[in-house]
C-alpha cells in the first residue's frame, strides 16, 4: 500500500570464528567471560555472528603448545574449511599469543589470510584499505605483548629470589624427608601445606619442616652410612631396597637417589634458590653455583650441619682424586707404575689392573695407548727432537721454525718425531703417528733405543700423502717399513731439495 514505505532487505550478517586466551599470570580483566562479553558486542556493533567460540584458560600465550583450541580453530576451521565463515576475532594482540619472536604472530595471521580468513582484533577494530598505520599499530602491539612477558618474567624471578633471601620457600615440592609449612602474617605456623596446595594470602609465606617421620629416619640413615660408616651410595641404595624402603619415587633406590639427597643443603635448613633456569619456555639449564640464592639457618635441617658438611668433604676428596686420576699427569703416572711392574704397557695389562682408568680413555686423550707411553717420556722425546732439528740445519741448510714443524729451505716442511722402544712378548717396536695435517708434508720418524741413552738408530721418512695420518709400529723385523721409509741419515732430506 502506498502509505507503507517499502523494506530494504538487510545485509546478510558475516559470519565468524572467536578465540579467548587466559593464562595463570595475566589479571582478572583478561579473564575468559569479559573476553567473551566484548568480543560478542564488538562483533554485534559490526552485524558479525559468531558461529563458533574457542577458549584455551590456563594456557600460556608463549607459543601453541598446549593450546588445543587454537590448535583446532586453526586445523580443523581455518585450514580445513569445517563450517564457511571469513573473520577469525579476537579481544588483542596478547589473547593471539605473546609469541617472543613477533614474526610468529605474524605467521599464523598469514596462515588464516592464506585459507582467507581475516584476524581481527576488536581493540583495534578493522583496517581501512591500505591503511600502513594500521600495520604498524599491529606490529608495535606485537612487540609489546612479547615485552610483557619478558617483564613479568623477571618480576616474578626478583620476588621469588626475594622470598628465598629472606629464608622462605619461593616454590615447587618438597624433597623426599620435608614438607611445606604455611605461616601467617607474623611468621607463625599455620598448618602443613598438602600437594599441590597453595597459600591463599599474598603476605603469607611458606617455609619447609620435617616431614613423614619415617623419610626422616631414612635420610638421616643414608648421612650417617656415608659420612659415618665409608658406605659409598651404591651400597647405601641397595641396602635400602633389600630392606623394602621405598623411594622418593616409590620405586627401587638407585645411587643417583642417594647421591641427591647427600648432596641437598635442604636437609641441613639451608634455603637454595635459582639452582637451575628455565623461563619462558626456554630449556632448563643447570645455573653456576655462585648464581645460586643461599640462606643458611632458613628453617630446622633433619640432618646435623656437621654431619652433612662431613658428607660434602667426603664428595670434594672423591671428587679431586677423580679429577687426579683422568688427568694427564695422573693418567702417565699410573701408566708408569704399570710398566714398573710388568715392563710393558698393553690394552689387556691396563684393563686387568685395579683402579686404573681404560686403554679406550687413553687413546680418547693420547690418540693410543702407544702414544701414552711415549708422552712419559716428553722430555727426553723433546730434546732429541731440538737435535734433530739441529741436524737437518746442517745437512739441509736453513729453514723456519712454524709451531712443532720445519719448514726446510723453503720447499717443504718437517715435524721431528722421535719413539722411545717398546716391548711386546720377547719383541719391541717403536710407535709412529705420521701427521695428517696439510702444513707438515713429512713426519720424520726417529726410533731410539731404550737402555737409558737414547741413542737415534736411524731414521724414517714418512710422506703425508703415502701414510695419511694412520699409526705405524715399526718392529726389527718390519722389512718392507724399513725398506719403503728408514734412512741411516739425514741426507734424504738434502735430496729432497733437489
Amino acid at each position: 500500500m502506498w502509505w507503507k514505505k517499502e523494506q530494504k532487505p538487510s545485509a546478510p550478517l558475516r559470519k565468524a570464528v572467536a578465540y579467548y586466551r587466559h593464562s595463570a599470570q595475566d589479571r582478572q580483566e583478561n579473564s575468559i567471560p569479559i573476553q567473551r562479553d566484548r568480543v560478542r558486542a564488538f562483533a554485534r556493533e559490526h552485524g558479525i555472528e559468531i558461529i563458533r567460540e574457542f577458549a584455551d584458560a590456563g594456557k600460556s600465550g608463549l607459543s601453541t603448545e598446549g593450546r588445543d583450541s587454537f590448535n583446532e580453530m586453526l586445523n580443523d576451521y581455518v585450514a580445513g574449511g569445517k563450517e564457511g565463515f571469513e573473520l577469525v576475532l579476537a579481544l588483542d594482540v596478547s589473547r593471539w599469543g605473546r609469541f617472543q619472536d613477533i614474526d610468529l604472530s605474524a605467521y599464523y595471521t598469514g596462515l588464516c589470510q592464506k585459507h582467507g580468513k581475516q584476524v581481527v582484533y576488536t581493540t583495534i577494530g578493522f583496517p581501512k584499505q591500505d591503511d600502513l598505520v594500521h600495520f604498524l599499530h599491529l606490529n608495535i602491539e606485537r612487540y609489546r605483548a612479547a615485552t610483557y612477558s619478558r617483564e613479568l618474567s623477571g618480576k616474578v624471578f626478583d620476588g621469588c629470589a626475594k622470598i628465598a633471601e629472606q629464608g622462605f620457600r619461593a616454590g615447587g615440592p618438597p624433597p623426599y624427608g620435608l614438607h611445606r609449612l604455611l605461616l601467617d602474617e607474623q611468621r607463625k605456623p599455620v598448618q602443613v601445606l598438602s600437594p599441590g596446595q597453595r597459600k591463599s594470602i599474598q603476605n603469607q609465606r611458606v617455609t619447609l619442616a620435617p616431614g613423614d617421620e619415617k623419610q626422616v629416619a631414612t635420610v638421616r640413615r643414608i648421612f650417617s652410612a656415608f659420612a659415618g660408616d665409608g658406605r659409598n651410595p651404591k651400597q647405601i641404595a641397595a641396602a635400602l631396597n633389600e630392606d623394602g624402603i621405598p623411594s622418593p619415587g616409590g620405586k627401587r633406590w638407585t645411587e643417583v637417589m642417594v647421591r641427591d639427597i647427600l648432596t641437598n643443603e635442604l636437609y641441613a635448613g639451608v634455603m637454595v634458590y635459582n639452582k637451575t633456569t628455565q623461563r619462558l619456555q626456554s630449556a632448563c639449564r643447570r645455573n653456576p653455583r655462585d648464581a645460586w640464592i643461599r640462606t643458611k639457618g632458613a628453617f630446622p635441617g633433619i640432618v646435623d650441619k656437621e654431619l652433612f658438611d662431613k658428607a660434602q668433604e667426603i664428595f670434594a676428596a672423591r671428587a679431586a682424586e677423580r679429577a687426579r686420576k683422568y688427568s694427564a699427569e695422573g693418567m702417565l703416572e699410573q701408566l708408569g707404575r704399570l710398566h714398573e711392574q710388568y715392563g710393558m704397557a698393553n690394552p689387556r695389562l691396563v684393563s686387568a689392573a685395579e683402579g686404573m682408568v681404560s686403554a679406550a680413555t687413553y687413546a680418547k686423550r693420547f690418540a693410543s695407548l702407544d702414544m701414552a707411553y711415549q708422552s712419559m717420556y716428553a722430555d727426553v722425546r723433546e730434546r732429541i727432537k731440538r737435535d734433530v732439528v739441529e741436524q737437518i740445519k746442517g745437512v739441509a741448510g736453513p729453514l723456519e721454525e712454524f709451531g712443532d714443524y720445519v719448514v726446510v729451505g723453503g720447499s717443504y716442511s718437517v715435524l721431528v718425531q722421535p719413539s722411545i722402544q717398546m716391548q711386546k712378548g720377547y719383541s719391541v717396536y717403536w710407535p709412529f703417528r705420521p701427521d695428517g695435517r696439510v702444513e707438515v708434508d713429512i713426519t720424520l720418524g726417529v726410533p731410539l733405543s731404550n737402555s737409558g741413552k737414547y741413542e737415534i738408530l736411524g731414521y724414517l721418512a714418512f710422506p703425508r700423502l703415502l701414510t695419511g695420518g694412520g699409526s705405524i709400529r715399526l718392529f726389527t723385523s718390519s722389512e718392507y717399513t724399513l725398506g719403503l721409509y728408514a734412512h741411516p741419515n739425514l741426507d734424504v732430506l738434502k735430496e729432497l731439495m733437489g
